[in-house]
């Protein structure tokens, strides 16, 4: 285990980088038109609301996996679709739309989200505390991030200041969503759209290591793979009876990450937001690179996550992380899980601050 001085220095310095970059990034943004555009920064709420509003946030997810064990990585896949669809402004959460179309969580790759009630609770205690101050996208970007860390995951740091949509993008999800059954060419366009290289990608992806798996997304590669009536081919054979035997029906699930890993993790990680600076390394290595040593065994659970080994540069990172002790792919992932959740944010006089994390404000 790393010492406490050691520890602190290594966020220090990542807080450092983080920082340098995001303020370099926001200075070379362009202007909107009349809206006033500011950076997000570290700490944006410490004079707004008397509280601390990552304490908030920390223990009121801490609660939240205590009884549901599934909702780090809920909260993970609440993030990213948000996040891949016009940027981190909430916009999956809305359950209106002022425009009255198609609301952007009723896109076909968004119905099975979860986690949309742990927001709201998250919201509601925020609320008491400093009622209209803090964003639904800084709370989802915050909850994710100690999510991850209950889960056995990296710590990061994430800026705040960020604002909410008052858009809802369906069309953009319905097209743009990565696909469970994407082949690694389009899998890789969608996240260079979104200025993502394949190590990043790769990293990414990693998320999949914690979770469970519908079989709905699963058994079209067991019996009809790309309309063929067979399996797909690449899956060994004594790999496809497991499936088989997993995934009788769609409404099954397999684990990605065992709930005895999270009990020990909550048990281990009872501790102030203070604390957890000094002591985010110490929960345990539930979070691993075991995702890259299945992708390796041909063992991919997805189609898509299994494709990363059918291009040469995704294949020799996936080997990368899988050789490695966990180290490589635990710090990797920190930084791109930063990266993302500063994407396409809304700042200053853009969007809105939601009082409902599901509903505009005018609504």
């Amino acid at each position: 285990m790393l010492s406490k001085n050691l520890v602190s220095m290594a966020v220090l310095s990542f807080l450092v980088a983080f920082l340098v970059t995001t303020v370099m990034a926001q200075a070379t943004m362009p202007e909107s038109g009349a809206l006033i555009a500011a950076p997000i920064r570290y700490n944006y709420y410490e004079e707004q609301c008397e509280r601390d509003v990552e304490e908030i946030v920390w223990s009121t997810v801490h609660r939240i996996v205590a009884m549901q064990h599934n909702a780090p990585a809920q909260l993970l896949r609440l993030l990213f679709h948000d996040c891949f669809i016009g940027g981190c402004d909430a916009s999956v959460l809305l359950a209106d739309n002022s425009k009255n179309e198609t609301i952007e969580r009723e896109a076909i790759p968004n119905r099975t989200l979860k986690g949309f009630n742990f927001i709201d609770m998250i919201k509601d205690e925020i609320e008491e505390a400093c009622p209209g101050v803090v964003s639904c996208s800084d709370i989802l970007v915050l909850a994710t991030r100690d999510g991850i860390v209950l889960a056995g995951g990296p710590y990061y740091p994430v800026l705040t200041g960020r604002r909410d949509s008052k858009e809802s993008f369906f069309d953009e999800a319905m097209a743009e969503i990565p696909r469970p059954n994407g082949n690694i060419s389009e899998t890789l366009r969608l996240f260079s759209l979104r200025g993502f290289d394949e190590r990043e990608t790769v990293a990414l992806l990693g998320g999949h290591n914690i979770g469970k798996i519908g079989c709905e997304f699963i058994r079209p590669r067991l019996s009809n793979f790309m309309g063929t009536g067979l399996p797909d081919p690449t899956i060994p054979s004594d790999f496809l009876e497991e499936l088989k035997r997993k995934c009788p029906e769609n409404n099954n699930t397999i684990n990605n990450m065992f709930s005895e890993r999270i009990a020990r993790s909550l048990s281990e990680s009872a501790m102030s937001y203070s604390q957890r600076l000094s002591a985010f390394s110490s929960v345990g290595a539930s979070f691993d690179n075991h995702y890259y040593k299945t992708l390796m065994r041909e063992r991919g659970l997805l189609f898509a996550d299994q494709q990363l080994m059918a291009n040469e540069k995704t294949a020799a990172v996936v080997i990368d992380y899988a050789l490695d002790d966990g180290t490589m792919f635990r710090t990797e992932f920190a930084h791109a899980m930063a990266k993302l959740s500063d994407f396409g944010v809304l700042t200053g006089s853009q969007g809105e601050v939601r009082r409902s994390c599901s509903h505009l404000n005018s609504n």
